[in-house]
């Protein structure tokens, strides 16, 4: 067992297991269980292979290498026992894409025993109270543990030296300036808006205006772009001057821009009170502006791996990896309340991704990204709006939303998920008229609480594999749920175990297939559309464009080469569904 580092000392200042997942970013591994919550503490990270005895101390994650089965089950209790934060494990639950199979053959056939294993040591680890990480299986060993013990080292360092506390949040830095230039300080993104502004009674009517209105007035700031103050700011680290306009109501100010290398972010302005600014007020805001640089990108930068964790957690959820408890101890949902699933899909073969310039050419990858994460701020908003709680993200390029805490009230099952298919109508009629997006969207059903998520959005994807294209104009048609396709749906995974078990077709049909394949005949489609039409040869005729006896003709060719009794029904039917293999390979 190794990588063990540091004294008893030092396991004091252990790491939180959110802390060291936001600073993997990318998702390297995946949470499946964690019982106690994401703040348990992580001081060490150690490699236990299956030579070494199951030891562990009080903070460790430990990474559990080539053990699987009963075994790694019984080692997971030991690890729990014997003080250990986390295991991880590589489960092989992510197969490589080019080994995944259709939509609705992954969902129709059973899971693999490699999912039932993985879920049995999830199973275990709960019951143990340790958390479980998932490894994906292409990330190595050595380098995952040298990644995660230098984030927990450096956060270790951060704590020892206080810097947590002596960066503060940005009004706190707003008093520290104002201590420094003796002046009054407000803090301002690019966009003009107050982020943070130092305490003072002396202010005069722009500041007054700024700090109420969280923003410059336009008058004032027009001034100033027409002054190059902006400009200025925008360019460089130049400290740059204002003077009083006493008939603006406008006392002398300083202001400095503050940048991410040529990027800015914003500007601090320091405004003079009733006594002058410090002799040394200039040199002091060039100083605070690199400092406040450095704490809105690491405010940022929490935001946006905060973010990235509540989309790799929910995408888990979803894909029934972790247990809901996992979610609901980063967001604030009840994980014993009816929630459903909605997925949104960027509808194939019409504007919004075949309308890229020249008739039939298909938009680049940059542009479909683009379409794609405009979507996904829409149905944000549009969700946000009918749910504080809401969470969107993405999964194998569909946007999936989960609705959670939705408590049955008067309107029951049926009006929850009314109201839903309501409110996703709305968000696809926004995205058509604001974006130019042709959407589909399919409703999961209500399940009662949030470790049932997984089944909402199986039948959203369900829903979403069986709706037909969407005539223009047709809104209706845009959102379904599992009652407006059900025979749809259940068609797909019938064709799905067909396609997967060869033993299920008739040979004669085959015989039939090969027949036209060989001959050139059109047998096929003439049978499986007067099949469609229950036998009446006029409408099956009809919709073929051809006469009527040209069909009876042919079906009772197709009979005769295939050996099909017709008046059969139960040969009609098994004949209509292999032929549907024959023209819908895909379905």
């Amino acid at each position: 067992m190794t990588g063990h580092s540091g004294s008893e000392e030092e396991a004091e200042a252990g790491l939180p297991l959110r802390g060291l997942l936001l600073a993997l970013g990318d998702p390297v591994v995946d949470v499946a269980a964690a019982p106690q919550g994401l703040d348990v503490l992580v001081d060490n990270v150690v490699i236990l292979d299956p030579e070494d005895r199951a030891e562990a101390r009080e903070g460790d994650l430990v990474l559990l290498i080539g053990v699987r089965g009963e075994r790694a089950r019984r080692m997971v209790r030991v690890l729990a026992e014997r003080g250990a934060t986390a295991v991880a494990v590589k489960t092989d639950t992510h197969a490589p894409a080019e080994e995944r199979t259709s939509t609705t053959e992954r969902r129709s056939t059973r899971p693999p025993r490699r999912i039932d294993e993985t879920l049995a040591l999830r199973g275990e680890a709960e019951d143990a109270g340790i958390a479980l990480l998932s490894v994906r299986p292409e990330v190595r060993w050595d380098q995952l543990q040298s990644v995660c013990q230098s984030i927990v080292d450096d956060a270790r360092l951060t704590a020892s030296e206080d810097m947590a506390e002596a960066g503060g949040d940005l009004f706190s830095m707003a008093q520290t300036i104002a201590h420094l230039t003796g002046g009054l300080v407000s803090i301002e993104d690019s966009a003009s808006r107050v982020l943070a502004y130092s305490s003072g009674a002396e202010v005069d009517e722009l500041r007054r205006l700024s700090v109420l209105g969280r923003q410059g007035p336009e008058s004032y700031l027009a001034l100033l772009r027409e002054w190059g103050v902006f400009a200025k700011l925008r360019s460089g680290e130049e400290v740059v001057r204002i003077d009083e306009h006493p008939e603006l109501g406008i006392r002398r100010r300083l202001a400095v821009g503050i940048h991410a290398g040529r990027r800015p972010l914003g500007a601090i302005w320091v405004q003079e009170g009733t006594e002058p600014l410090a002799e040394h007020a200039e040199e002091a805001l060039l100083g605070a502006a690199r400092t406040t640089a450095l704490q809105m990108i690491r405010q940022r930068t929490q935001a946006s791996a905060g973010l990235r964790l509540r989309e790799d957690l929910l995408s888990s959820l979803l894909e029934g990896r972790i247990d809901a408890s996992a979610l609901a101890d980063t967001v604030e949902v009840h994980p014993d309340r009816a929630a459903l699933v909605v997925a949104f899909s960027l509808h194939q073969g019409s504007g919004a991704e075949d309308d890229g310039g020249t008739a039939g050419e298909r938009p680049d990858r940059p542009e479909r990204e683009l379409r794609r994460r405009r979507l996904i701020d829409l149905v944000s908003v549009h969700t946000a709006a009918y749910r504080r709680s809401s969470l969107v993200t993405e999964l194998e390029g569909r946007v999936y939303v989960l609705l959670p805490d939705l408590v049955r009230g008067r309107e029951g099952r049926h009006g929850i998920e009314q109201s839903v298919v309501a409110l996703t109508r709305r968000t696809v009629t926004a995205a058509r008229a604001a974006l130019g997006l042709r959407v589909r969207a399919a409703v999961g059903s209500l399940v009662e609480h949030l470790g049932e998520v997984p089944a909402s959005r199986t039948e959203a994807d369900l829903v979403l594999d069986a709706m037909g294209p969407v005539p223009d104009g047709d809104a209706g048609r845009e959102v379904a749920t599992i009652s407006d396709v059900r025979s749809r749906v259940l068609i797909s995974g019938t064709l799905a175990h067909l396609r997967a078990d060869p033993s299920l077709r008739d040979p004669r049909v085959n015989r039939l297939i090969e027949h036209d394949r060989s001959g050139g005949a059109d047998l096929v489609h003439s049978l499986l559309a007067y099949l469609e039409a229950f036998g009446d040869a006029r409408a099956a005729a009809e919709r073929l464009h051809i006469h009527p006896n040209t069909l009876r003709y042919r079906v009772r060719r197709a009979a005769s080469v295939s050996g099909i009794d017709l008046s059969d029904p139960g040969e009609r039917l098994f004949a209509q569904l292999q032929l549907l293999l024959e023209r819908d390979p895909g379905r």
